[in-house]
């Protein structure tokens, strides 16, 4: 009889904690801790992910997991020309489609796409669209012009060889037609045996797979073509349409779509059958959105609220991911109402001042689970900035110090430092203002922005040397209600706020290098009492939750790798004002009190993704 080792070629080993490498992958070792066999085993899941910035349905899309592309769709109300690129964790804002459109179709990569045909641009029009368009990673220019109108399309391949097939066109008839696509013209291909719409399509020119739709009734049918023609496949196992797919033709997926109802059905495809996975979307969907391959992919959109918006990702390995969250955290003992201070780390922060009823000098300290009393902080004051790595090392400056409504406007030159007990005055800044961005330590510190009226937004800046402050290169626009900078005196970071030039929210972001400042990418949403945080790091490795997006209270969560924002997933509860800068790392911070509407003392934590070896206990069942 075999045993382990001449079928694998090694003996079981006993180890006292399990592995942490993918190499694992099939082994079979003993826990000698647990007193049981394990092994690392492949498994397959669906799991959440950062929302589209624009929730819709009838998108076109193309890309891998990590690099793809949405564009157009239908937002609920209209058609839209938005396109959001996707990088592996959140959503940024790419360049418009030509015109609004809905139902297009989209093949290629993320920084060479093809978008063709799809209906539109008028809401209710009733035309179909015959134009082709090309994405370079920012900007659509045109391509060929098709032969045919129609729309509810299905095709894939790469910007200069693609296919599109099926469609139909007003009134409602199918078709069985393919066109190709060279890169500068489409000519005709071969008819596939079934017309359809709303079908769903995966591979190459040379290699592709279109499944379900609509014919007239809903099909499980699937084929594959050569480039030249269509050849009958083994049907999927649920019959639906409007789905989305993925994939080659030895390695697809499906899923998605109406059946009617909607499902949650994902389908694998190995080049001859399509088989049922156990992974399932979490949310029932058709209409929607998906790229990648047969073993990581993404699906968004739909058109329902509230989850045309909903981001999830299929990964099939070794690895569990754990998608990045925000969770619930322990109060803050005394409500601070919004406009309040904060520094420090996810287990080591501080939040101060604040404004409600009235203005507070509460001080209150964070280790991660609780919150305890600190030292008052020397005035009653709010929009207070801040800036530390860890409570015992923040300094705070500025602020505002009259009751809300009562005159006069009383802004601060205040500057303390914190010692884990107290606050110590400091010199005081240059200028008297509140609402700018703080970034760097209590010995090198920078006060950015501000005002120093309603109506008078700053672009002044001044640094701190541990004694003093100076006045230094002023920023390239005034803005005032910021919220928490992040990063370091020599590498620091600042975005949103309230600016009067343009007028209204401020979507801007601007990078210091000690000297000067250089325009960094937009934020997708502007803001003003946004909450950010990144520490050190934060000019490549920030985040930011919350704020005021045009007078509406925002829950929308955003990172910034040093190039782009993207979106990541959202707040429970949307707020402004709330405690800013409690965190260094982009994968763990908090937001604390705040505004929704009405003050509050809850707080939200943040978690980065994680992943794990997905490791299983073996037993004789």
């Amino acid at each position: 009889m075999s045993d382990y080792k001449s079928i694998k070629g090694k003996t079981i080993q006993s180890l006292g904690t399990d592995p942490s490498d993918t190499g694992a992958e099939g082994q079979v070792w003993y826990n000698s801790a647990a007193e049981a066999f394990k092994s690392v085993v492949v498994g397959e899941a669906w799991s959440s992910a950062a929302p589209l910035s624009t929730g819709r349905s009838y998108v076109g899309d193309a890309g891998i997991q990590t690099a793809g592309v949405f564009f157009g769709g239908y937002n609920g109300t209209a058609y839209v020309a938005n396109t959001e690129e996707y990088n592996g964790s959140g959503w940024s804002t790419g360049g418009n489609y030509p015109h609004t459109v809905t139902a297009a179709n989209g093949s290629g990569t993320l920084t060479a796409a093809l978008g063709a045909g799809g209906y539109g641009p008028t809401l209710g029009s009733g035309s179909g669209l015959s134009d082709s368009n090309e994405y370079d990673g920012s900007s659509w220019t045109a391509g060929g012009t098709m032969t045919d109108s129609y729309y509810g399309r299905a095709g894939e391949g790469t910007q200069t060889a693609t296919f599109v097939a099926g469609g139909r066109n007003v009134p409602d008839s199918k078709f069985t037609d393919t066109e190709e696509y060279d890169g500068t013209t489409w000519t005709a291909g071969g008819a596939m045996s079934t017309g359809r719409n709303g079908l769903t399509a995966f591979g190459t020119l040379t290699a592709g797979v279109v499944s379900g739709g609509t014919s007239p009734s809903i099909t499980a049918v699937a084929e594959t073509y050569d480039g030249t023609s269509w050849t009958n496949l083994n049907n999927m196992n649920t019959a639906r349409t409007y789905l989305a797919g993925c994939g080659t033709q030895t390695d697809g997926l499906v899923f998605g779509g109406n059946t009617p109802p909607t499902t949650t059905a994902t389908e694998s495809f190995d080049g001859t059958s399509f088989t049922t996975s156990p992974a399932t979307l979490a949310n029932a969907r058709s209409y929607l959105g998906g790229f990648g391959s047969g073993t990581s992919a993404l699906a968004a959109g739909s058109p329902s609220a509230p989850i045309r918006g909903v981001t999830e990702e299929y990964n099939k390995s070794v690895n569990v991911i754990t998608a990045a969250a925000w969770a619930s955290a322990t109060a803050m003992p005394r409500n601070h109402g919004e406009h309040i201070a904060g520094s420090g780390s996810a287990s080591d922060g501080l939040a101060f001042g604040g404004e409600g009823p009235t203005n507070y000098n509460y001080t209150e300290e964070w280790n991660g689970s609780s919150w305890t009393a600190g030292g008052n902080w020397p005035a009653s004051d709010e929009s207070i900035m801040s800036c530390g790595t860890s409570g015992p090392t923040t300094i705070g400056f500025g602020g505002i110090g009259n009751i809300p409504g009562s005159p006069p406007v009383n802004r601060q030159t205040t500057s303390a430092t914190y010692d884990g007990s107290s606050w110590t005055t400091t010199n005081s800044l240059p200028v008297a203002k509140r609402a700018g961005q703080g970034f760097g330590t209590n010995t090198a510190a920078v006060a950015a922005g501000g005002d120093t009226s309603p109506t008078d937004p700053q672009t002044s800046v001044e640094e701190w040397d541990g004694t003093n402050w100076t006045a230094v290169t002023s920023l390239p626009e005034g803005k005032g209600n910021m919220g928490g900078g992040t990063g370091t005196q020599t590498a620091g970071l600042v975005f949103g706020g309230y600016s009067p030039s343009p007028a209204g929210t401020s979507n801007t972001t601007f990078e210091y290098d000690g000297t000067s400042w250089t325009a960094g990418g937009n934020m997708n949403v502007g803001r003003n009492q946004v909450n950010g945080w990144g520490g050190p790091a934060g000019q490549t490795a920030s985040i930011c939750g919350g704020g005021n997006a045009n007078l509406a209270v925002s829950l929308l969560t955003e990172a910034y790798d040093g190039t782009s924002w993207s979106t990541k997933p959202n707040l429970a509860t949307a707020r402004q004002g709330s405690a800013n800068g409690i965190g260094t790392s982009q994968t763990t911070g908090i937001q604390a009190g705040g505004s929704t509407g009405s003050y509050v003392t809850t707080v939200e934590e943040f978690t980065g993704e994680t992943s794990a070896l997905n490791i299983k206990t073996l037993t004789t069942s």
